[in-house]
Formats: C-alpha cells, sequence, structure tokens
C-alpha cells in the first residue's frame, strides 16, 4: 500500500444534536475523511458503503463535497457496540486501508490505532517525509516486516500510521513503529520484532486468516 500526501487535517468529532434522535436512535458519530478517499468508503456500485450498513446495523450518510460522514444508530442495530465499530471503519478507510482490511474491525478482538506523526515531530514537511520513509522502508520492506511479524495491518497516509490487529500485536507493532520514530536503528527494531513475535501463539498468516472471515468475503 503506497503512502499519499495529505496536507488537510482531518478530525473526528461526535455530534452533539441529541434532539433529533427517536429511542431507536442510540448514537451518532460525525468523522472527516479526505476527498480522495470518499469512493473507497462507497465502493463500486455503493457496495462496501451498503455491506457496512447491512453488517453493522448502522446509516451511513456521505457529504462527497465535505468528506463528513455521518454514522447513526438505527432499529437494525442488534449491538450498540457496532457504532463504534462502524465508526473505525470509517476511520480506517479514510486514513488510507482498503475496505478488505478495514471490514476486519468488526470482530470483537480486532482495534484500529492511528499515530498522528505531526504530534510526534512537529509540522516541518522535511522531517515528516523522512520519518514516513524510515517507517515504510525502501520498497515497503520494514512495514512488511512488521505487518508479517505482529500479523497487524498498517497503512502510512498523509501524516499518519494507522495499525489494525488484535491488541496485544497491535501494542508490538505500535512500540516498534514509535522506535523508528525515536530514531532507533532498523535492525533493533527487527531484533525487538523478532524477539517480541517468539511470545505470540499463532502466526501472522493464522491469524489474519482467523479474524473475521465473514467479514473479507468477496463483496
Amino acid at each position: 500500500m503506497d503512502f499519499h500526501e495529505e496536507e488537510e487535517e482531518f478530525t473526528d468529532q461526535e455530534a452533539l444534536d441529541d434532539e433529533e434522535f427517536t429511542e431507536e436512535d442510540i448514537s451518532r458519530f460525525l468523522v472527516t475523511i479526505p476527498h480522495n478517499r470518499i469512493g473507497a468508503l462507497i465502493g463500486p456500485k455503493g457496495r462496501v458503503k451498503s455491506r457496512l450498513e447491512k453488517l453493522t446495523g448502522v446509516d451511513i450518510e456521505i457529504d462527497s463535497s465535505s468528506g463528513e460522514v455521518l454514522i447513526s444508530s438505527t432499529a437494525n442495530l442488534k449491538d450498540p457496540f457496532l457504532i463504534f465499530k462502524a465508526r473505525d471503519f470509517v476511520q480506517a478507510v479514510g486514513r488510507g486501508f482498503n475496505p478488505e482490511a478495514a471490514f476486519t474491525l468488526l470482530d470483537d478482538d480486532i482495534y484500529l490505532e492511528i499515530i498522528n506523526l505531526k504530534y510526534l515531530l512537529g509540522n516541518n514537511p522535511n522531517k515528516l517525509r523522512r520519518f514516513r520513509g524510515r517507517i515504510i522502508g525502501r520498497e515497503g520492506k520494514t512495514r512488511q516486516i512488521i505487518e508479517e511479524t505482529t500479523g497487524t495491518k498498517i497503512s502510512v497516509f498523509g501524516n499518519t500510521v494507522g495499525i489494525i490487529g488484535t491488541h496485544d500485536r497491535l501494542r508490538v507493532a505500535k512500540e516498534a513503529i514509535e522506535m523508528l520514530i525515536g530514531g532507533s536503528k532498523h535492525g533493533t527494531v527487527y531484533s525487538y520484532l523478532e524477539e517480541k513475535a517468539q511470545t505470540f501463539k499463532l502466526s501472522s498468516r493464522e491469524l489474519w486468516e482467523k479474524a473475521s472471515k465473514d467479514a473479507r468475503k468477496p463483496f
């Protein structure tokens, strides 16, 4: 997955106008995503959006002009927790993940972590570009090693790094990325990952095949 320059800042916010809701509406979230990710969220002939709504029981409204995505609970929402999963899905697609990877977030044991590089490194564009390169590595090698040793999925998009995985594996991947941001040599990071990988009971391939098999069917 290639990273993209994205100069705009995108923040998530919870809508506050509760007076418009019926009793069936539990909550809603307003998430703003880059304009160039709206197509990925909608999908061919709307299939990604429709599938997310069907699997979670939420309603998705997309404002193509602003990039705002309103996620609302409906009477079909069987588990209130699913609206949070739907929000994570939208955030993941917005931060560069393909829908197939994002759908695994509907699994109870899979989580999303987003690292804001500007928060850690400041606003210097050259510095941000250099550290994005450190995380990705030549021809994507470093990102691939982190993914394969931890069984996670990673997206470097604009000034953020997104990680999808189980709690323990996500924590290790995040630590490896923060080591790179902190200036650790790649060899040191690879040794750390190799050591941590030995503690995992499942291989990365077995873990990813286990996670959300139904959600990852072709759509």
